[in-house]
Parts: C-alpha cells; sequence; structure tokens
C-alpha cells in the first residue's frame, strides 16, 4: 500500500471519527465547556467506549443517546430491525452497564446511563 493510499485512508477514517462526534456532542456547545469526567473513570457512555461497542450495539445507543428515554419498539422503528432484536441490544447494553433500564406501567423503557462509572 503507498503512502498516499495510506493518507488516503487515514483521513477517510478520520471524516467518520468526526461525524460520529457531531451525534455525540450537543451542538453549538463548544468543547472547551464540556467537562472532564471526575477521577478520570468513564461514566455512562463516552465516546471511546461506543467506539469500542460492536457495530449492531453502537448503532442501538447511538439512536437512543439521540432519541432520549425509549421503548424498544421506538428505537426499531428507527434502525428498522425488529423489535426483539433491539430489544436484545438493549439488554445487552444494560448487562454491560451503559444503559439503564426502567418500567412505566406496561412499558419498559431505556436510557443512557450518565451517573454509574464502568468498572
Amino acid at each position: 500500500m503507498s503512502e498516499k493510499e495510506v493518507l488516503g485512508k487515514i483521513l477517510e477514517l478520520l471524516v467518520r471519527i468526526d461525524k460520529n462526534l457531531d451525534h455525540l456532542v450537543p451542538k453549538g456547545i463548544p468543547m472547551a465547556h464540556i467537562q472532564p469526567i471526575k477521577g478520570g473513570a468513564p461514566s455512562g457512555l463516552d465516546v471511546m467506549t461506543l467506539l469500542s461497542l460492536p457495530e449492531h450495539l453502537r448503532t442501538t445507543a447511538t439512536v437512543l443517546f439521540e432519541s432520549g428515554p425509549a421503548t424498544a419498539e421506538e428505537i426499531s422503528k428507527i434502525t428498522k430491525k425488529e423489535r426483539a432484536v433491539e430489544s436484545g441490544y438493549l439488554n445487552q447494553l444494560v448487562r454491560m452497564k451503559h444503559v439503564n433500564k426502567y418500567r412505566d406501567g406496561r412499558k419498559v423503557y431505556f436510557c443512557i446511563n450518565h451517573d454509574s462509572k464502568n468498572d
């Protein structure tokens, strides 16, 4: 692989990372105003954790992050996957402690876990 091809691949990856960061960082807030995590331990679902997830879980987590608290059915309508599949992915994220799960009546909602530290 030539140097030009390698640089092209690196540029392509940087553009993808930049687009992913645009989804994670609220628009209009300068990076200088985003508070670092105390103690250096990741809290909730940070960018590096999100990027380390398999593609199917990353897609589900990103949709949940953008939509806020939602049911598996609401997430499945956005991702175009079956509700049962999204429910399984969301429950995997719950077991990994990236997502919280709670019940409101008969509906089960999922939301990004912003409080707990991932050990």
